[in-house]
């Protein structure tokens, strides 16, 4: 009897192990479908973001232009190379009356309504293929020269009946199109989106981010390595730690205020320059390049340490020859994170004057500039539609110079990789 009641024991016992088994089993199943779920859903948005940017974004790398013959031989342009050669070329072009010329170039090509057609500065890209070619001045050539706003709007069906009517027979004469504008590119703000360009915004965020990085890394990662091996463990220490974390949540504009306060009074004559601005984004960083870089040398195991020391080599010998090199990949994971969120940061900036109208690309550190991010700011007040585009152009812009810097970064981090 009892050896009966002991095996229903044990299968009733087997029977309620395997429910639970199966149990464990079909909510770890689904902890596994939420997780990847999870990540599907990431992946979706994400390149949904992308698609919405780069189709957006299409047209702002693009202008309406009117095709123009000009003949520049017979317009007696004098463009000899050694002048040419020289800064003020374009000036010298406009004194023997370059815009003149095509002025009167597109009145017969057009018609009495050419001055309503090309944009009152078009010839200066002419000006700028000229002195790239001098030989231009002896031929006649064809050039696709920027539309109006009012007309480049009216060939997107938005403006006045006049400019969609004038759009529409130009058009149809195949003397107005939209083409791909390299210029872009390589042009500066300007007041009107035919002619507007993310050089000077670019080139003024690579300047800002040198500063940036050549302040917040190296400090940052001395006072990491300083906290977590040399500094006393007291009270003093503690505060310090704290400080530092709380600097780490601290909303940018405070760090706008604060550069505006301190930086801008040592600096006055220095308003919206890239070395005010790398030194505010600095201070904004270096919280999370020692935050990380003091969880990256707190990685490093004993035994790398002991180990060093055991063969002769001195405290600061261990720290910069060993543990320093192992913790690398680590700090610079969090130097990416740091740069990246001041690459992306608007409101310090606007606080340090760095919203400015800046039509030429800064020659250095000191010169006025603005950055991507406030520039795209500044464009997206526009009620131009040519300025709508322009804007998700710059935002591609943005994101494509923050995958190289990240890329960059990333290759530097796994070239200094270690394992142990």
């Amino acid at each position: 009897m009892s050896d009966s009641s002991d095996t229903t024991a044990t299968l009733a016992r087997s029977d309620a192990f395997a429910r639970r088994l199966k149990k464990r089993y079909a909510a770890e199943k689904r902890f596994k479908a939420l997780g990847l779920g999870a990540v599907l859903f990431s992946v979706v948005v994400l390149i949904f973001l992308l698609a919405t940017m780069l189709w957006n974004g299409i047209g702002g790398f693009q202008r309406v232009e009117v095709s123009v013959p000009i003949d520049l031989a017979a317009s007696g342009l004098s463009a000899d190379p050694a002048v040419m050669a020289q800064p003020n070329a374009a000036q010298n072009l406009e004194t023997q009356g370059l815009p003149q010329i095509v002025a009167a170039a597109a009145e017969q090509a057009i018609g009495p309504q050419a001055n309503d057609a090309i944009d009152a500065d078009a010839w200066r890209d002419v000006a700028a293929q000229i002195v790239a070619d001098p030989a231009l001045a002896q031929t006649t050539t064809t050039f696709s020269l920027p539309a109006d706003p009012d007309l480049a709007a009216g060939f997107e069906g938005e403006g006045s009946p006049e400019m969609r009517a004038l759009a529409d027979r130009l058009s149809a004469e195949g003397k107005l199109s939209k083409n791909f504008d390299g210029g872009f590119l390589s042009r500066s703000d300007a007041t009107s989106a035919q002619h507007a360009g993310v050089w000077g915004a670019l080139k003024g965020s690579f300047l800002t981010m040198l500063v940036t990085l050549a302040l917040a890394f190296p400090i940052g990662v001395l006072a990491a390595l300083y906290l977590e091996e040399y500094a006393p463990r007291n009270r003093w220490t503690d505060i310090i730690e704290v400080s530092i974390n709380n600097l780490a949540a601290v909303p940018s504009i405070i760090f706008g205020l604060l550069g505006l306060a301190v930086f801008l009074a040592i600096f006055p004559n220095m308003r919206s320059a890239p070395l005010i601005g790398g030194m505010t984004l600095a201070l904004m960083t270096m919280p999370v390049i020692v935050i990380s870089g003091r969880n990256a040398i707190k990685a490093v195991p004993p035994s790398i340490r002991d180990g060093a020391l055991a063969i002769g080599a001195s405290p600061v010998q261990v720290v910069f020859h060993h543990v320093l090199p192992l913790a690398l990949p680590g700090i610079l994971t969090g130097t990416i994170i740091g740069m990246a969120r001041a690459l992306g940061e608007t409101a310090p900036l606007l606080m340090i004057g760095m919203r400015a109208f800046i039509s030429a690309p800064p020659d250095g550190f000191t010169s006025p500039a603005t950055v991507l991010p406030v520039q795209i700011f500044l464009w997206s007040d526009e009620v131009d539609r040519g300025f709508v585009e322009r804007t998700s152009a710059a935002i591609v812009v943005l994101l494509l110079f923050l995958l190289a810097m990240n890329g960059l970064a990333i290759y530097l981090r796994n070239r200094f990789e270690k394992k142990w």
